[in-house]
């Protein structure tokens, strides 16, 4: 039995909580936040560093604001627990070279959450393209948006020191590791624009719009992130040689993405005629992917099997490309209110 305890007991670290008590072989034991919005069914801990030093804890979730995650994930590391932590794994790529070095050094399991990987349209979509049936990759676009209220303004993720930044790391950073997982690739060329134009938090961008490529392959993936989408939106486009795929709307527990239908076709007709046959609709009415994710960190932990979605390297090889989107931001958010406002 893995005793398990949660350092952050907001919303993700209750969506864990439910996942892991899913799972056999794992049992939560302690959790700890700042504050509780409700009565909590585990037993609380004074402080993190109490978790961190319960010897009868093996692992932690580290559910925590985001500009706590690389540290506490060291220090859990360190402290010989194996780790689970909420994406973003850090606010920029330097930050993981220290947390790589704790992995390293501690042999514990190590793994990032990111769950998209473990819907089953996209799970679907990984299996069809690794066939090979359908030949290379030629392009990929998502979009992915929502939007916020007010109250937005008063959380911790609209100040840069705590989140880090915008919608990028909170929301878009799901879509750039489906573009790398999918495509099984990397992007050393990214062109990018941030922007704040409509809630005007500094170093807190509302929009996001990247176009990004492989140099050696060409293939090119494009992104459009946003919190100014007033309907909730998911989409994601992967077309390749010999057919394509679509995957309109996601799984949530909200429903506000409508519902996860993956679109599929296959054997395009000779040009210029430029039909399709053969075309396939796929619904996926359950997600699943909270508990699968739990159950690859319990398998890694006691079966010594390798962390396949969201570990090190995963994480690393992301934020050098979310890195790469913020330094190439083509305007200044003051120039664009002037020249809009004029």
């Amino acid at each position: 039995m893995i005793k398990v305890g949660i350092i952050g007991f907001g919303k993700m670290g209750q969506i864990r909580a439910d996942a892991i008590e899913k799972v056999p072989g794992f049992l939560v034991s302690k959790v700890f936040d700042v504050s509780y919005r409700a009565p909590v069914p585990y037993a609380i801990a004074r402080d993190a560093h109490e978790i961190v030093n319960d010897p009868e804890i093996s692992a932690v979730f580290v559910c925590t604001p985001n500009h706590l995650i690389p540290s506490t994930t060291i220090e859990c590391l360190l402290s010989g627990k194996h780790v689970f932590s909420e994406k973003p794994p850090a606010m920029s790529a330097s930050q993981l070279v220290a947390v790589k070095q704790a992995q390293i050094s501690s042999g514990k399991v190590l793994m990032y959450g990111f769950n998209h990987r473990q819907h089953g349209a996209v799970k679907k979509m990984k299996t069809l393209v690794d066939s090979g049936e359908y030949g290379r990759i030629l392009w990929m676009r998502g979009r992915y948006g929502k939007s916020v209220d007010a109250n937005y303004l008063n959380e911790w993720r609209a100040k840069k020191e705590f989140s880090g930044g915008g919608i990028l790391l909170d929301q878009g950073i799901h879509m750039l590791d489906l573009f790398l997982h999918i495509g099984a690739t990397s992007f050393d060329e990214v062109h990018a624009f941030v922007s704040n134009l409509y809630w005007k938090l500094e170093g807190i961008e509302d929009n996001v719009f990247a176009i990004m490529r492989n140099s050696k392959t060409g293939l090119c993936a494009q992104l459009h992130s946003t919190m100014t989408q007033w309907r909730h939106l998911f989409s994601l486009e992967v077309f390749l040689e010999r057919g394509y795929m679509v995957l309109n709307g996601i799984k949530t527990g909200s429903g506000s993405y409508g519902e996860e239908v993956l679109t599929v076709a296959k054997n395009r007709s000779t040009a210029p005629a430029a039909t399709w046959e053969d075309e396939e609709s796929f619904s996926y009415d359950v997600d699943m992917s909270w508990v699968e994710e739990a159950r690859e960190f319990t398998d890694a932990i006691l079966l010594g099997n390798p962390v396949r979605h969201g570990n090190i390297d995963d994480a690393t090889e992301l934020m050098r490309l979310i890195d790469r989107i913020y330094e190439n931001d083509r305007h200044e958010a003051s120039v664009l209110y002037t020249s809009l406002n004029n």
